[in-house]
């Protein structure tokens, strides 16, 4: 399947999380107020940061289709990365207004009790957020994208929030009324905490990482290969989901042209095969027993 088509049904899913979460975010916020839950207002805080950034996947997908041109020659792939930073930002700022708000209304005693429509708000947040989190991890399965993948973690992540504020608003109907407003406050930490291992992901990728045990899987498998006698360097990163692979190794010095575009696309097919990368740079050089035996 191309990338590009690949690319355009993980709109679908992202177009799913934005809707399922406006809906959600408003009905939150509009009945937190009417029934003073502290959880639930910032349960629904949580989802706006989620449309954010999930409008940020969107854009990013849409500018990752866009084929290379003379500025890009390898193509958009990065602009879904930058998206989920610029989202990881948003989500921190609003996660960290959560906990302070929280704590605020806390030590000033500014607790109530917080109405049962609350609690069942919540619980059925949580029942369409689970729903949303099937459809798009079978969705990322199925089309081997892992932003979208990565999204419907958000999701399910989501739904677990939804429980546990419902589980403090119920707390609050047994007299324990700082159940609810410890919810609130454990929900904006995973809202941070969310926001943290995005900016990390989507740094590790700009600044060219990759994933090491990866490249030794790479390493190991392509060393078994018939001709290649050694292989002199491995490195790799990545383009939104889209993995770049070059690689420089050592043949014996009386192959032909021929020869060694044989083993490159052996290796090409290999790589594509058994790690789903398709863009790879095999560069070969002559193996001497004696230089490479002293180098060693």
């Amino acid at each position: 399947m191309d990338y590009s088509d690949n690319l355009k049904k993980g709109e679908k899913g992202a177009w799913i999380s934005i809707i399922a979460y406006l809906f959600l975010s408003i009905t939150k916020l509009v009945v937190a107020g009417l029934g003073n839950s502290e959880a639930l207002r910032a349960d629904g805080l949580n989802n706006t940061t989620d449309v954010i950034a999930s409008v940020a996947v969107l854009i990013g997908l849409r500018i990752s289709r866009k084929p290379p041109d003379e500025n890009h020659p390898y193509g958009h792939y990065r602009a879904e990365t930058i998206a989920s930073l610029f989202a990881a930002f948003i989500m921190m700022v609003v996660g960290l207004q959560v906990i302070l708000s929280t704590i605020q209304k806390i030590s000033l005693g500014q607790t109530t009790e917080p109405d049962m429509l609350t609690a069942w708000t919540a619980l059925g947040a949580a029942i369409v957020m689970l729903m949303v989190y099937r459809y798009n991890v079978t969705l990322a399965k199925k089309i081997e994208s892992s932003s979208l993948y990565a999204a419907a973690q958000d999701n399910r992540s989501d739904a677990l929030v939804s429980i546990g504020a419902f589980i403090g608003i119920i707390g609050a109907q047994f007299g324990l009324i700082w159940l609810d407003p410890l919810a609130g406050l454990i929900v904006g930490v995973i809202i941070c905490k969310t926001a943290w291992e995005i900016f990390k992901d989507s740094t590790h990728t700009l600044t060219d990482g990759f994933d090491e045990e990866k490249i030794e899987h790479i390493r190991q498998r392509i060393e078994k290969i018939e001709d290649v006698k050694k292989i002199k360097d491995i490195k790799g990163r990545v383009h939104g989901n889209h993995a770049l692979v070059d690689i420089t190794i050592l043949v014996e010095p009386q192959f032909t042209v021929e020869q060694g575009h044989r083993i490159s696309d052996h290796i090409e097919k290999q790589l594509e095969q058994n790690y789903k990368i398709t863009h790879a740079q095999i560069h070969i050089e002559p193996y001497y027993r004696k230089k490479e035996e002293s180098d060693n």
